[in-house]
């Protein structure tokens, strides 16, 4: 087991080789220098980093350094930065990374400080008071997402099947594409971290009530291993394949797995605003779709929506001002949330959202998708759920619990129990 300290300095050591570094700008030693960082797929790299470059031809005094990588690796790598006090300017962070870095350390600006520059009343209260904390404005929101199916429907049509709309199609599909397409054909494909989220939207649609809420934990091991059992049953009607075959891909994601590319895994059950990386990565010769969700789950409405991503501003940056100019142009100006787009989700900015509705880019699968999460999903998820102890790969419980379920060392029972302790812990604290 590697310390803490040898993590720390991995983590380090991560965020400087494989972290990308991208000049955007001139050579003005006359300049304020800012730096932003953020994780995404190819798609949100070239809409952020042609934002940005708008932002500097309207303001020649600023010149912005930009970071940006894969999701692989990258929580463990901001950990290590938001610890050593040397995170970027501005970091796009997860709703969580809120309560868990700035609850008891000023991390985060208060960006209530630097409202003459960013419009925050485009946002409406609850969202902000979701990032809120400690009377502190840690970050602004840039949407809501939820988890979705999406489908490569040009798979399904070479097995002589429509996409599945509900649980009982799919698994049918599993039997199908085993028969027809072969062994190595799926029609879904869930990692460790999918198959907790997968999970709760099963039991959300079993027993109708939240995983979390007022900080307490609403499922007996008796009934997430109930949802244990769900997630095996999918492995043994040849709907997933098991953790041993997706490790065996190679890939860090499925964006970037060939079983996805090629089209040996025919469906996904990711965020809504992460469509266009998979989409992207298709052929094509080959169809991307939204699904929807299964109400053959259960009698009720299970799954959740939670705050996407959202954009922070370091306490300890020389320009906050310029830092909040730089945030607003991005999120809330005509020109620069176009070019952001729709990359990290619908916006909740209300300007932003008119104008993207003006481009024309509110008709795209991520509209679609989102609209589809918010009009179904009835939970909203709690902090806790995301806590780094439980998620973070490949150490945190969820990966432990679901890696351990798909190679057998852990029966349903052991599974559920080592979830329901690990949350309570987590809760308790």
């Amino acid at each position: 087991m590697v310390k803490k300290s040898a993590k720390v300095f991995l983590a380090v050591m991560f965020l400087i080789l494989s972290v990308t570094f991208i000049s955007c700008g001139s050579k003005n030693t006359n300049q304020k220098r800012i730096t932003v960082s953020w994780w995404g797929g190819e798609s949100r790299h070239e809409a952020t980093v042609s934002a940005i470059k708008a932002f500097e031809k309207k303001n020649p005094d600023i010149k912005v350094d930009v970071q940006f990588g894969s999701w692989d690796g990258w929580e463990d790598a901001q950990t290590a930065a938001f610890y050593a006090g040397t995170q970027a300017d501005i970091t796009q962070v997860n709703w969580n990374w809120i309560y868990v870095y700035g609850a008891e350390k000023d991390i985060f600006l208060d960006l209530n400080t630097v409202s003459d520059y960013i419009d925050l009343s485009n946002y409406d209260e609850a969202s902000l008071l979701q990032c809120t904390l400690n009377d502190r404005l840690q970050a602004v929101p840039v949407s809501v997402t939820g988890r979705i199916f999406y489908w490569n429907s040009s798979v399904y049509e070479k097995a002589g099947l429509s996409i599945p709309h509900s649980l009982s199609e799919l698994y049918n599909a599993g039997k199908v594409f085993k028969e027809k397409l072969g062994d190595d054909y799926y029609p879904l494909t869930l990692g460790e971290y999918d198959r907790m989220i997968l999970m709760v939207y099963y039991l959300g649609s079993v027993y109708g009530k939240p995983w979390i809420s007022e900080g307490e934990l609403n499922y007996t091991p008796e009934e997430i291993e109930k949802g244990m059992d769900f997630i095996c049953s999918l492995e043994e009607n040849h709907v997933i394949p098991t953790i041993a075959d997706i490790i065996g891909d190679g890939a860090a994601t499925f964006d970037k797995s060939p079983e996805w590319i090629n089209g040996k895994y025919a469906g996904i059950f990711e965020w809504d605003s992460a469509a266009s990386k998979y989409k992207k990565a298709l052929g094509e010769d080959q169809k991307f779709v939204v699904g929807d969700y299964f109400e053959d789950m259960g009698d009720y409405r299970g799954g959740f929506s939670k705050i996407s991503v959202a954009f922070s501003i370091s306490e300890n940056t020389d320009y906050p001002e310029e830092c909040a100019r730089l945030l607003d142009f991005m999120l809330n100006d005509p020109e620069g949330s176009v070019l952001m787009s729709v990359e990290r989700g619908i916006p909740l900015s209300n300007s932003a959202l008119e104008s993207c509705k003006n481009a024309g880019l509110l008709d795209g699968i991520e509209f679609e998708a989102n609209s589809k999460v918010l009009s179904w999903a009835k939970y909203s998820l709690d902090i806790n759920f995301e806590d780094p102890k439980l998620r973070v790969n490949p150490e945190g419980v969820y990966y432990d619990a679901f890696s351990g379920l798909s190679y057998g060392d852990y029966t349903s029972a052991e599974a559920a129990k080592i979830i329901y302790d690990s949350v309570y812990e987590v809760l308790s604290k």
